[in-house]
């Protein structure tokens, strides 16, 4: 028995999920085929951008997927239960050899797969878009034949935020297809970065502590983050008083030893370059193709910066999500201040290897990337 029932967390995430905005048969037809048009004119406009290429012909015919809320839950638990494998092996060996652990797997599994399920369940509705490139590629879920990677638009999520925000669909479909075809960009013409990204993140899992006390005061304290409730020598502490200026609450800052602490700040810094590269990109492209781009540009960002409401920041806080919008703002500056002072080509040396990637600190100081990576030969 696996330590998490994966059929089980697909079914409860499903099950929970909200429904998406109502549409007609002729509508969702229509979507999903502009959608489609959208996705594959934007790959030439963010090429043409970013001059960068995909490294592997094939990989350049990456499947669009246009999926639903739970077509997003099931590519999502296929990717977790790739990545997650290593550490959920190491954990079930050591069960194995504990009299009755057989048992307790059994019962643990279900309860595990219950609450991965609702944690995606909250996700589910909110993403717009992803590049997904862990999961194996299966006849459900076709991948890149090199990268294995796949475009997903959820697309009731972008129907949802498009008639909150009250703006032209259209001209909003294609937005969100110049962000993730960016990020697709960035995957088929960078063949180093998923294999690094995915060794960072089993470095990461492989530092974690798996005795049973560990896990069980690491899942208290994510209860009293999620109620808001602080341990007494925590009350009236604020988050400027952390030592990094940010949250205990989330569960990533939770499961920290001294290592993940170093490994996170690598991924902080990469996960920083790529969203904040997506977002310089779609409105670097925008005016040529997204008329209304500064209206959009300006109303998303005010929904990015507000919860829907208590629970959905106390939620957001818990996840890292809050962590998440820092990385678009401050990665989008890096790499308009790089692009700035050594233009696109210069800016494109991050992409060479590992070592040209900026550090954390880097992505808050670019000029010290800019003299790291170009200072002169002499």
């Amino acid at each position: 028995m696996e330590m998490v029932d994966w059929n089980l967390a697909v079914a409860t995430a499903t099950r929970l999920v909200r429904p998406g905005p109502e549409v007609s048969r002729e509508e969702a037809r229509d979507i999903v085929a502009e959608l489609r048009r959208h996705a594959k004119a934007s790959e030439e406009h963010v090429r043409a951008f970013t001059r960068m290429e995909a490294a592997n012909p094939e990989d350049a015919d990456t499947p669009v997927l246009v999926v639903d809320r739970p077509g997003w839950v099931r590519a999502n638990v296929a990717g977790f239960r790739e990545l997650l494998a290593p550490l959920l092996g190491k954990v079930e060996e050591r069960r194995a050899s504990i009299p009755g652990g057989a048992v307790l797997g059994a019962v643990g599994g279900k309860v595990t797969g219950v609450e991965v399920g609702m944690l995606l369940s909250f996700l589910a509705s909110r993403v717009l878009g992803q590049y997904e490139t862990f999961a194996p590629a299966s006849r459900e879920l076709p991948g890149a034949t090199e990268s294995g990677g796949r475009l997903l638009l959820v697309a009731p999520n972008i129907v949802h935020v498009e008639r909150e925000l009250d703006v032209d669909p259209h001209d909003f479909r294609m937005w969100v297809c110049l962000h993730e075809e960016t990020h697709r960009t960035q995957f088929t013409a960078v063949p180093w970065l998923r294999d690094h990204i995915q060794m960072e993140i089993q470095s990461f899992l492989g530092e974690t502590e798996i005795d049973p006390s560990t896990l069980l005061e690491r899942l208290r304290e994510a209860a009293q983050s999620l109620t808001g409730a602080k341990p007494e020598a925590e009350e009236g502490a604020d988050a400027e008083d952390e030592p990094s200026g940010e949250s205990r609450g989330s569960i990533v800052e939770l499961v920290q030893t001294p290592a993940q602490r170093e490994i996170l700040g690598r991924l902080t810094a990469v996960m920083s370059l790529l969203e904040g590269h997506a977002d310089y990109v779609m409105d670097g492209v925008g005016p040529q193709v997204v008329p209304s781009v500064a209206e959009i540009r300006e109303k998303f960002q005010k929904r990015r910066a507000t919860g829907a409401g208590r629970l959905d920041q106390a939620l957001r806080k818990l996840l890292g999500l809050d962590a998440k919008l820092r990385q678009y703002r401050d990665g989008e500056r890096f790499v308009r201040a790089v692009v700035e002072e050594v233009g696109m080509d210069g800016f494109n040396k991050v992409w060479t290897s590992p070592n040209t990637l900026p550090t954390k600190a880097e992505i808050a100081k670019p000029a010290d990337w800019i003299a790291r990576v170009h200072r002169k030969a002499d």
